[in-house]
């Protein structure tokens, strides 16, 4: 494919060119009036999604027979991905691993940077760098806010860009997992998102699934975001700011028995204590948000249960039994999204 002006014009220094708005970034990870690198929740409009939740939904019909899950393996048997996880990952490593595989890419991977060469003293730009010499697709997560748009940027600037997709960076961006999230709303809603208020419970402040999914809510008529969570760990003002400007009405509270009232989807998330610095999460109690069995009499009968996983105790696991828990079915969606991510940045969309 041809590239694009945006991509080859040079940008003095990766800090300058990290601090524009997204909105003038994503024309440089895109290629051909597509999207080339997934990297933020804001990339994603509504036609984008709904195109993707239509060949998420594909997928799904034609690889059930044989011939049909033949015909799409062999869309991108040609091709090949490197799934960098320098962070814990089940979920997401392995829905993009097979994701992978049922669109045929064959795949490397490097699940602990201690038996690469960064043990070496290589940094960490030239180890991603190495990977466009062997594949495809880079698929990453990585702990550092930030590195995952830096590596795509990088991979732009040289003579043999690939696509790189974010599977996680730092507390900051997730906006694969937010795909398969609204991904199973839109399922679950027969493709209805519009008017729905939705209540986001836990450690907001670090949470980077929460943070991504608020930023699709954008996409969608008249939303209501209730954010619940103890005051230690609220919701940072960036999000906020960004729902101001986008008039999406939003409000913050502690009440959790009181937030469920009315919700269409209760989206439940542990506390991120991974990113403490000097022990933040002690002392907190987090026992006034888990949700219980107790809580099933308070939410609407048409109300769904989330949670990105993995989870310790903030849903009861009598909970699990209950129709309008989808946290298991959300997690499959997340192999299905992605595959459909991985067939449209590929161009293949319309082949399945």
């Amino acid at each position: 494919m041809q590239r694009t002006q945006e991509m080859t014009s040079v940008q003095p220094d990766w800090e300058t060119f990290h601090a524009l708005p997204e909105s003038e970034k994503i024309p440089f990870f895109s290629r051909d009036g597509r999207m080339y690198d997934c990297l933020f929740a804001q990339q994603l409009n509504r036609n984008l999604l709904e195109h993707l939740f239509k060949v998420a939904d594909r997928l799904r019909d034609v690889t059930q027979q044989k011939a049909g899950a033949d015909h799409v393996s062999s869309l991108l048997s040609d091709k090949r991905a490197m799934l960098y996880f320098a962070q814990p990952s089940t979920r997401t490593f392995m829905s993009f691993l097979n994701a992978c595989h049922i669109m045929g890419l064959k795949t490397s991977e490097i699940r602990d940077t201690s038996t690469s060469s960064e043990v070496k003293g290589e940094t960490p730009e030239d180890t991603v760098r190495t990977f466009s010499s062997y594949v495809d697709m880079i698929i990453m997560r990585h702990p550092a806010p930030g590195f995952v748009e830096k590596t795509a940027w990088l991979m732009n600037r040289t003579g043999r860009p690939v696509p790189v997709l974010n599977g996680g960076s730092g507390k900051d961006q997730h906006p694969t997992q937010a795909l398969l999230d609204v991904y199973t709303l839109y399922r679950s809603f027969n493709g209805d998102l519009d008017n729905k208020r939705i209540v986001m419970v836990g450690d907001l402040k670090r949470g980077r699934t929460v943070r991504s999914l608020s930023y699709l809510m954008r996409n969608y008529k008249n939303p209501s975001l209730v954010y619940v969570s103890p005051k230690e760990f609220r919701m940072e003002a960036d999000i906020l700011e960004f729902l101001r400007r986008n008039n999406i009405k939003h409000e913050e509270t502690e009440d959790f028995r009181g937030a469920l009232s009315g919700a269409d989807a209760v989206y439940m998330t542990r506390i991120q204590d991974e990113h403490d610095k000097n022990g933040e999460s002690k002392g907190v109690d987090y026992s006034p948000f888990y949700f219980k069995k107790e809580h099933l009499g308070l939410i609407k009968k048409s109300c769904v249960i989330m949670h990105p996983l993995p989870r310790r105790h903030e849903i009861e696991v009598a909970v699990d039994d209950d129709p309008r828990a989808m946290y298991w079915r959300q997690e499959r969606n997340g192999m299905w999204a992605r595959a459909a991510l991985i067939s449209y940045v590929f161009g293949v969309d319309e082949r399945i």
